[in-house]
């Protein structure tokens, strides 16, 4: 979210001709919206575990 209100205040500040206050609002919620789809779906909360970690730590157990 950061970096679409980043984009947002970028494009506001440049005064550009075109952007018309509600042009100015669709593309703050197709920035919010892009933002939230990737920050949902392109990110992941965790990763896969490396080969083998799970194994030893599993016999370094039984070895006690």
């Amino acid at each position: 979210m950061a970096g679409a209100t980043g984009v947002r205040s970028w494009l506001q500040a440049h005064h550009l001709t075109w952007l018309t206050p509600r042009r100015m609002k669709a593309v703050t919620i197709a920035l919010f919206a892009v933002a939230a789809l990737v920050a949902s779906v392109g990110l992941s909360g965790s990763s896969a575990p490396a080969k083998g970690s799970a194994s030893s730590h599993a016999s370094a157990a039984l070895a006690r």
